[in-house]
């Protein structure tokens, strides 16, 4: 029941496919899945550090397959229980699936694996240094390297998405930069860039950003193939869009929007190559970022959180 998660979620139920859904503290039940909640969209509390409780979940509801999305915390946990979750968490799910014979065990990872990368666009077959520079990077590397491992001697079934920046309904943690912006010109108000992992953002500087129904798309696309040929995929936008490609698209939105970005940055070729995904699934994002930013903004005016 994450941002993505439930995005995912409802890309699953319009494909025809039904899904539990599990939370660790946090219930939500956002609109666009209340009609299917109880029903075709079940709901279970679970903390992955329960292995019992992880494998009676598969068990109680038949499941074929999991998508695990979890992701490291942002604050407000310590650097044990981090490496914990990630880690001891991580294993239950992974074996209670092997035990129950499931399909596919699809694990979302990141763009960020590929922070220290020079060559690009970024492609899945580019060396990825073992070094890390924030949580979601090392912590997204080691769920990669741990994973296909385990699926190489189990014969389970794991596949890797490397999901570029989200943003869109449901996003909480404030921390990108499209969602700050968005909530600022639904409120009429000026941007908070405070607290940004890497500073104040600057005009040129940008990367792979991507509407989260998009991704959401994209995941159930490939959990959904009857067969992968490869175990990692990118999963974005394809393409770079820099901070004021953002402001300029809201500012169309929001004509009376203003924010001055600092000059600098760059952003150049900073994207992950869709090539894999799109030949294999047939992946092309439907929405787009500018579309994605029109829709997120009209939401937050009758939704603002």
């Amino acid at each position: 029941m994450g941002f993505i998660g439930l995005h995912t979620a409802r890309s699953f139920l319009d494909g025809g496919q039904d899904v539990v859904l599990t939370y660790h503290r946090n219930r939500r039940e956002p609109d666009f899945l209340e009609a299917d909640l109880g029903k075709r969209a079940r709901v279970e509390p679970l903390d992955v550090l329960d292995a019992p409780r992880v494998k009676d979940v598969i068990k109680t509801h038949d499941v074929e397959g999991v998508v695990y999305l979890a992701v490291p915390a942002l604050s407000g946990v310590s650097p044990a229980e981090e490496f914990q979750t990630n880690t001891a968490g991580y294993l239950n799910v992974l074996e209670a699936s092997r035990a129950a014979g499931l399909r596919r065990v699809t694990v979302t990872s990141s763009l960020a694996v590929y922070s220290n990368v020079a060559e690009r666009p970024w492609r899945e077959d580019v060396h990825v240094p073992i070094t890390s520079a924030n949580p979601t990077e090392a912590y997204k590397k080691a769920l990669e390297i741990l994973g296909l491992f385990f699926g190489q001697r189990t014969g389970l079934e794991v596949v890797m998405l490397r999901v570029a920046g989200i943003f869109g309904p449901l996003y909480h943690s404030m921390a990108n930069l499209p969602s700050r912006l968005c909530h600022a010109a639904a409120r009429r108000s000026q941007p908070d860039f405070s607290g940004m992992r890497y500073g104040p953002p600057n005009a040129r500087d940008g990367g792979d950003v991507c509407y989260v129904k998009d991704v959401a798309a994209g995941i159930q696309l490939l959990h959904s193939a009857p067969r992968l040929e490869q175990r990692i995929y990118n999963l974005g936008n394809g393409r770079v869009t820099r901070n004021m490609d953002l402001v300029d698209a809201i500012r169309r939105l929001v004509p009376e929007f203003q924010v001055d970005l600092p000059a600098g940055g760059d952003a150049d070729s900073r994207y992950m190559d869709l090539t894999r995904v799109s030949s294999e699934v047939g992946y092309q994002p439907r929405i787009g970022v500018e579309n994605g930013l029109a829709e997120y903004v009209e939401w937050l005016k009758t939704h603002p959180y």
